[in-house]
């Protein structure tokens, strides 16, 4: 019994040596490379001096084991010393100093402590360093005594030596500078994630943003039409209105590139997928320097994100599409990231689709058809509309930037209609598609702390075909609208002191119009290409004094025009003084150009959907388009009150009458002319608890000058005197609930002087233009979303919206034309979208 024992014991004890033994004489691996291992493992950096680390090479630890059962392990292994701060970063130093000789530190902003790259570290004998990716710097402390820490946009600090007895690594918080300005800035505007910025930009961070009456995803152009001064008089994110304007002379970039193609669903749903963007920023005037090719508001949507996430991926669908999109870092220094959004309507008809297809194609020649063949007609209709958008984003080194970015968005319409008429089967076959697809290659360089430089190459090319084939008389009618625009800009940033910066750069663009209309029968062909190259120097300064509460920002961008050899000199103001701790003065202008722009050739051109088509500007019978802004606003803000009042001003030259829509006497002209703005934009908010209301008030008077036609002035088509919102937002834990309402008077018409008509040569005779106002408008929406996450840390959101609760028939256009049948004068009416409802779903990982 006793040998037994003994044997039992011997055995374990052999065992557990030739445990130890063959694990000393496991394989050893640098431990640098050991590091990197653990880095990827448990998403942490270490910071360390390759002289301590670079000669070490021991046994892995298990990857079973926790981070803290690692570092125990490597210190152990090592005899070095290793820091673990707050899980994220891992300082390592020798254990043998007994005084240390390296002072290191963290330097962090905000209340996530966020870390800070590059900020400057500046010794008293002239020598600075600077932090990395992770925030951390170190330096020798024999050396140094005391140093000034310093990075725009936030406060100075002096840190003195002597003071410092902690071995551990400095943990130092920045604040913002721009503290002292937060009061008199607006950050919640309308709803959460809206702010006004005191640049005079409207900032929208979809990712943060609240809920607005009618929306349940945060769809960019949609959400932008809550902001006074902006509204679309159709009802269409393809025909925004800023302050008057058209669509086309409002400038949409889309991570640097010019997008002409803004909309889904020709127009009643945004193109820019809205699970996607992290900054918006729009300016209804006083847009900076670098912004060109446009005569009204600028819309910059941003998908860079500020910092490294964590990998991410999240689906959804509503009753018009489903989405999905997905973020993973392939290393440390880069990510990559995909999002696609397809509708529908290849699967099922929701009653949203019905009330948006009914929408959409009213009064078009897709309907025309089936009301003059009424005999024995079937139609069978496909459409689908899908976009995708791509990122890498590469961080070479700690001063380099790569970022490229592509988006394709595509619309397809076919509809086959047949009728049959006294025994003959009449049919026709009508196709339409649209195509917006860009790229952009950013690389951007921080030189040092002071100096950075960016430079963009990007495309843009568009597309939009229509082809009619009529089985009466075997005719084929074909349009086409295409463009390319390519460019590439410079910007360099320079920062001279904490006040003060100068930014200046180069711009060049080539943009290439190809407008073709075919008949087959009768035979007819035009094909019109036009290319226009354009220059521009760009200067800004910046000043901006938090203590005195001054920003003033004054740029100049100089185009130079190849083809014209014209110069365009274009000012640019933003200015905002806080005149006390409540109370807020804006000031705004700019001068701006544009050769782009759209025109109707024919009202019923590409079926009279999408019946716009880009041209470019021949500095003759097509004019370079000109604008000059000025605006003034005072906003006061107390608690959770919020009062804005502005008044501006808005001219401007060089349009076409065939830009403008006319369907009345100026339909056929080909004049030129300028329009007129003077309006007033009031907005009156209260946040109670969980509770905000606002109201809004827009008051514009809109006027045309065609000095060739008689009367010259009259009032704009666009033009919408009175503007009153209303809404009433609910914000609690994961619910979100807001009711809203819109009201405007009637956008103008043109009557005709009598109802009858010369059968012999028929026309209509036309009052003067828009003499009367079509009835007011006036719709309720609601909207509401609840948001709940699992165990597992999986996110679900889901939401409803109804527009036009109350189903009111709203009229938005009216116009007359002679019937082909009766040889009369008939009233063609377009109205809104009836009470539409919407479902989403969405999930994220």
């Amino acid at each position: 019994m006793l040998l037994h024992k003994r044997i039992t014991v011997l055995f374990f004890l052999l065992v557990f040596i030739l445990n130890i033994s063959a694990q000393d004489k496991g394989k050893t691996v640098a431990l640098k490379t050991i590091l990197i291992t653990i880095e990827k493992q448990h998403q942490v950096s270490f910071n360390y001096t390759e002289n301590n680390v670079a000669t070490i090479s021991i046994i892995p630890p298990k990857k079973t084991l926790s981070l803290k059962k690692k570092i125990t392990y490597l210190e152990k292994r090592t005899k070095l010393f290793f820091e673990n701060i707050d899980n994220k970063f891992i300082n390592i130093s020798d254990k043998n100093t007994t005084e240390p000789k390296i002072i290191c530190g963290y330097i962090l902003a905000g209340p996530e402590n966020k870390p800070l790259e590059d900020v400057n570290i500046q010794f008293l004998d002239g020598t600075h360093t600077i932090t990395n990716q992770v925030g951390y710097f170190e330096f020798k402390k024999e050396e140094k005594n005391d140093f000034l820490i310093s990075y725009i946009g936030y406060k100075s600090k002096r840190i003195t030596i002597p003071h410092l007895g902690n071995k551990d690594c400095l943990k130092i918080l920045l604040e913002s500078e721009i503290t002292e300005l937060s009061e008199i800035k607006t950050n919640h505007f309308l709803t959460t994630g809206i702010s006004k910025s005191t640049n005079g930009s409207f900032d929208i961070k979809p990712k943060k943003l609240g809920i607005l009456p009618g929306l349940i995803e945060p769809d960019v152009l949609q959400t932008m039409q809550q902001i006074p001064g902006i509204n679309s008089i159709d009802e269409s994110v393809a025909s925004i209105n800023v302050r008057g304007g058209t669509h086309d002379q409002n400038l949409f970039l889309w991570n640097g590139i010019k997008m002409y193609q803004t909309g889904h669903f020709f127009g009643l749903i945004s193109a820019f997928n809205p699970n996607l963007a992290h900054t918006i920023s729009i300016y209804k005037n006083g847009s900076s320097a670098f912004y060109g090719e446009s005569v009204s508001s600028v819309i910059a949507i941003s998908s860079n994100p500020n910092n490294f996430e964590k990998n991410s991926f999240s689906a959804g669908i509503n009753m018009i599409n489903a989405d999905i999109y997905s973020k993973f870092n392939i290393s440390k220094n880069s990510f990559i990231e995909i999002a696609a959004r397809k509708s529908i309507t290849d699967f099922v008809e929701t009653p949203t689709y019905t009330e948006y297809y009914n929408k959409a194609f009213q009064n078009t020649s897709i309907t025309d058809f089936a009301q003059n063949k009424n005999i024995g007609y079937s139609s069978d209709k496909k459409f689908g509309f899908y976009d995708i958008t791509f990122k890498y984003y590469k961080k070479i080194g700690l001063k380099d930037h790569l970022i490229l970015d592509l988006i394709t968005i595509n619309d397809k319409l076919n509809v086959f209609q047949t009728a049959t008429i006294n025994s003959t089967v009449q049919s026709e076959n009508d196709v339409l598609s649209q195509k917006n697809y860009g790229g952009n290659l950013s690389w951007k360089r921080n030189w040092n702390n002071l100096n950075t430089t960016s430079i963009n190459a990007y495309s843009s090319s568009y597309k939009l075909t229509a082809q009619k084939n009529i089985t009466e008389g075997n005719q084929i009618v074909i349009q086409e609208n295409t463009l390319l625009d390519n460019g590439i800009k410079i910007e360099n940033n320079h920062l001279i002191n904490s006040k003060f910066i100068f930014n200046n750069g180069y711009q060049f663009n080539e943009i290439g119009v190809t407008n073709l209309d075919e008949v087959n029968s009768p035979s007819f062909y035009r094909k019109i290409k036009d290319v226009l190259r354009t220059h521009a120097v760009i200067l800004e300064g910046i000043f901006n004094d938090t203590l005195s509460k001054i920003y003033l920002n004054a740029g100049l961008r100089l185009n130079y025009i190849e083809k014209f050899k014209k110069y365009i000199t274009e000012p640019r103001l933003q200015f905002n003084y806080g005149i006390n701790k409540h109370l807020n003065l804006e000031i705004l202008g700019e001068f701006k150009s544009q050769n782009s722009h759209q025109t109707i050739d024919l009202q019923k051109d590409y079926f009279g959907i999408e019946k716009r088509r880009w041209i470019l500007s021949n500095n003759t019978t097509i004019p370079i388009q000109k604008s000059k802004q000025a605006s003034i606003s005072l906003s006061y803000s107390k608690n959770n009150w919020l009062l804005t009042f502005e008044n501006f001003y808005k001219k401007v030259t060089g349009i076409t009458s065939a830009s403008q829509g006319f369907q009345n006497q100026l339909e056929f002209l080909k004049i030129n002319g300028n329009y007129e703005v003077l309006g007033t934009e009031i907005l009156l908010q209260k946040k109670i608890n969980h509770f905000l209301t606002w109201f809004s008030y827009t008051y514009n008077n809109n006027n045309y000058n065609f000095p060739s036609f008689t009367p010259p002035f009259f009032s704009n088509n666009f033009e919408m005197n009175h503007v009153f919102s209303w809404a009433g937002i609910y914000e609690k834990n994961n619910i979100k609930i807001a009711l809203g309402s819109k009201w405007y008077s009637g956008r103008p018409e043109t009557t005709p002087m009598n109802t009858e008509i010369n059968t012999s040569n028929p026309a209509i005779n036309y009052n003067t233009p828009n003499n009367k106002n079509l009835s007011s408008f006036f719709q309720v929406n609601f909207s509401s979303t609840y948001k709940w996450e699992t165990s597992k840390g999986i996110q679900y959101k889901l939401g409803l919206s109804i527009l036009n609760v109350l189903n009111r028939k709203n009229e938005i256009s009216e116009y007359y034309r002679i019937s082909t049948l009766t040889n009369s004068i008939e009233e063609i009416k377009t109205f809104s979208l009836q009470r539409t409802p919407n479902l989403s779903f969405r999930a994220s990982f």
